[in-house]
């Protein structure tokens, strides 16, 4: 009786950590998102501020990255707090000036309650081309 207990134990177990396993966390799926999104595209050097003349360019990659299509090139800013992006809220950008900076305030807003859910603070663009 204790032996097939001990087995029921032991398979139980190994069901649970393999389901455990292969279970992705928001963040490797956001990191696995942006990874195809930038395949065969080269990293450029770091920039500050980038001209945002679409705002519907702009997309949110849950706890990784912000991301901006700007054509040929993406602009990729990580937060300095990746478990702030939730790509479910509203993203409230209050500029400094024409172009999105990383010292621009963004906030993210509840989509349905409209209550303040984080402050993001954003590293440097990286742009990302495709090779010539």
């Amino acid at each position: 009786m204790k032996r097939i207990a001990a087995v029921l134990a032991g398979m139980a177990l190994a069901l649970g950590s393999g389901t455990a396993a292969t279970a992705q966390t928001r963040a490797e799926k956001g990191e696995a998102k942006l990874a195809k999104m930038l395949e065969g595209r080269v990293a450029g050097d770091p920039v500050k501020c980038i001209s945002q003349h679409n705002m519907s360019r702009l997309e949110v990659i849950d706890e990784t990255a912000l991301v901006y299509d700007a054509g040929s090139t993406i602009y990729v800013a990580r937060p300095k707090d990746p478990k702030m992006l939730d790509d479910s809220d509203i993203l409230v950008v209050d500029r400094y000036g024409s172009q999105l900076c990383t010292n621009d305030m963004i906030r993210t807003v509840d989509r349905m309650g409209h209550f303040l859910t984080g402050i993001v603070f954003l590293e440097d663009f990286v742009p990302y081309r495709k090779p010539e």
